[in-house]
């Protein structure tokens, strides 16, 4: 993700999240920090005309790793962007030596927690009143050694791009 896919991230994340959307400011914080040597890697996917229809981010700080953010684009859920996108967090937390990855998934999110339990994630805990306004509790959840699971499965096929890895 580079400072020009900040306009179209928050048009998906106001669309996906219009509760608990995260601000302009937020994005242009977390970009601040991934650089090189930054504790912040996200990365985007693009449709074939360059829409950027999927976005996920992690925070990796002395050894633990921490899923920021994940979203699919409505017309591109259910293709494995999801997959992929998780897949390349659990890839570079495993190359940034993390010893555990960690995740907030609304307690409400089925779809996503099945998601994360496929890549090995395990509940640990309950967040109360995470998600606000709304007062929803987030479910915990732990993937241990990401360096050992990284993911090997085969992620389907979908109709965007792998993830810009920039």
């Amino acid at each position: 993700m580079r400072w020009w896919d900040i306009e179209p991230v928050m048009g998906l994340e106001l669309r996906l999240f219009p509760e608990d959307a995260w601000s302009h400011g937020m994005y242009w914080s977390e970009l601040a920090e991934a650089r090189p040597g930054g504790t912040r890697h996200y990365t985007v996917a693009t449709a074939p005309d360059g829409t950027v229809v999927g976005y996920a981010g992690l925070m990796a700080v002395a050894g633990e790793g921490d899923v920021q953010t994940i979203a699919v684009a409505p017309g591109h859920q259910g293709a494995g962007l999801g997959a992929a996108l998780l897949t390349d967090l659990v890839a570079e937390a495993a190359r940034r030596g993390c010893a555990e990855l960690l995740l907030e998934v609304r307690v409400d999110n089925l779809r996503a927690q099945q998601l994360y339990e496929r890549f090995g994630f395990e509940p640990v805990g309950i967040r109360r009143g995470y998600y606000q306004p709304a007062n929803v509790d987030a479910l915990v959840m732990r993937l241990d050694n990401p360096q050992e699971d990284a993911p090997q499965q085969d992620v389907p096929q979908h109709d965007v791009k792998e993830p810009d890895h920039g």
